[in-house]
């Protein structure tokens, strides 16, 4: 994938982990991300100061601030650990704006990265996946105008909204619905400098392409999206808010391989598995 001005950032634990807590932060600038250069990263310092949960663990030999990594050396993580994963509810297009701007929580323990499991338990009934451009924020922040919303916005990843449809219909809250455990991929990656205004979203069930539209599509936009959210609560570095979802997608069951895929971001596969 090529991307213009674009810097990637990732969480990543090294495959010679000094435990399975151990991550560390990396960026990437080449534009173009399947290049020979698009596979080396730089450690990093965090991109989200302020965060216990992201300051990253303590370097050592190999995994000092400025060291180059290459990408078969580690795995990519989630691209945070946040402190709140925040959907929109009926932003799956522009109808969306004949309603109030509506959010819901997502548990930030259902948060998984590139690669890991969607677990499905027993009886849970019909879930669909939804590839989700999501906005990753990197300072926190509160009364936001859309003068100033850009400013808390450090850059976009994929997320996967993985939610029982059935489970939706019985829970005015959708939190069995949209929380459970292992029910919101995110990654692989923070692409920076990326206007999400006009990106290709999409997702391929079991190497099958589905009918895929645009973030133009969605209701309400970044900015009015994060003035809601800050009119009322403060949002954190890592935070991740989940814009919406306008393209198709079809029920997923233990066997299948679902991937989200962004123009500008990349890929984010997941496999699905019965839950023990």
């Amino acid at each position: 994938m090529t991307a213009t001005s674009a810097l990637r950032i990732a969480r990543v634990r090294p495959l010679s982990r000094l435990s399975d807590a151990e991550h560390f932060f990396v960026t990437n600038d080449a534009l173009d991300f399947d290049s020979e250069a698009g596979k080396a990263w730089t450690v990093t310092d965090t991109p989200f100061p302020g965060s216990l949960a992201n300051a990253g663990s303590a370097p050592r030999t190999g995994w000092e601030t400025g060291d180059t990594v290459e990408e078969g050396s580690f795995l990519f993580l989630a691209p945070s650990v946040p402190a709140n994963v925040l959907g929109m509810a009926h932003n799956t297009g522009p109808a969306g704006r004949n309603l109030p701007p509506q959010a819901f929580h997502k548990a930030a323990t259902s948060v998984v990265g590139p690669g890991d499991a969607i677990e499905l338990r027993p009886g849970v009934g019909r879930v669909d996946p939804e590839a989700e451009l999501t906005i990753v924020i990197g300072s926190k922040v509160r009364g936001l105008t859309l003068g100033n919303a850009r400013t808390a916005v450090l850059g976009f990843t994929i997320g996967n909204d993985v939610s029982a449809r059935d489970l939706q219909k019985s829970d005015e809250l959708w939190i069995s619905a949209k929380s459970q455990d292992t029910f919101t991929p995110a990654g692989p990656w923070i692409v920076t400098e990326l206007d999400g205004a006009n990106l290709a979203i999409g997702i391929k069930h079991n190497g099958t392409e589905l009918k895929a539209a645009s973030s133009a599509d969605l209701g309400w936009g970044v900015e009015e999206i994060l003035v809601y959210l800050t009119s009322f609560m403060t949002l954190h570095p890592g935070d991740l808010v989940l814009t919406g979802f306008p393209a198709e997608c079809a029920r997923i069951v233990p066997g299948d391989t679902v991937t989200c895929h962004i123009e500008g971001i990349g890929e984010l596969t997941n496999p699905v598995v019965a839950a023990a």
